[in-house]
């Protein structure tokens, strides 16, 4: 964030984040599409695993905020459900052959 401010994430906002990791994608690509750091996530995960995931004291992100990473998650997820299907394809067209 800008002018040193630091950034706050609702409880929502980091239980959908650390739902991305246990769904299998990794935590680098997760906070990538997320727009966190990948430490940050880390930090979620392994709050969670302790039951210590807490919600924020301050100003939250918003809820289109929250939307477009859901959805920038989820565009993550199908690009690379395509990717592989593109790989299975092209092996399969060179085994038909």
């Amino acid at each position: 964030m800008k002018d040193g401010m630091k950034a706050r994430y609702t409880l929502e906002f980091k239980r959908e984040a650390v739902r991305l990791v246990h769904g299998g994608e990794k935590v680098c690509a997760a906070a990538r599409t997320l727009g966190v750091s990948g430490q940050t996530l880390d930090n979620w995960v392994k709050a969670e695993a302790a039951g210590r995931l807490r919600d924020v004291r301050g100003k939250a992100v918003t809820a289109e905020h929250m939307e477009i990473a859901r959805l920038k998650a989820e565009l993550s997820r199908v690009r690379m459900e395509r990717d592989i299907l593109k790989k299975a394809a092209v092996y399969f067209a060179r085994e038909s052959r």
